[in-house]
């Protein structure tokens, strides 16, 4: 299962990168970020990338899980992954909340 570890360690990488993003929505380009180069490849690599790989690479999780076979991808890097996917649905519901655009 090279493929899954593969995979989870990309989704690993979209995660973190999907957090910065937040974060640069939150500060803007005043605060830590001020390359704009720097700017697009976070937003590009964290909200594009990441919103594809992260809920796929999850879902390999519960197929594998649900084979009942051995996944060879460590506990903490499984439960990062989960946890970026849960940061993302929340950030999701954010969007789409009818006050948020009030």
């Amino acid at each position: 299962m090279r493929w899954l570890l593969f995979l989870s360690r990309l989704a690993f990488i979209c995660g973190i990168f999907f957090v910065l993003s937040l974060s640069l929505q939150v500060r803007g380009m005043e605060g830590w970020a001020k390359d704009e180069t720097l700017v697009s490849n976070i937003i590009t690599i964290g909200v594009f990338m990441g919103l594809i790989i992260v809920p796929i690479t999850n879902l390999c999780y519960l197929i594998v899980r649900l084979s009942r076979k051995k996944s060879g991808v460590s506990a903490w890097l499984t439960i990062a992954n989960v946890l970026f996917l849960f940061v993302m649905i929340f950030y999701i519901f954010y969007l789409n909340d009818p006050y948020y655009h009030q």
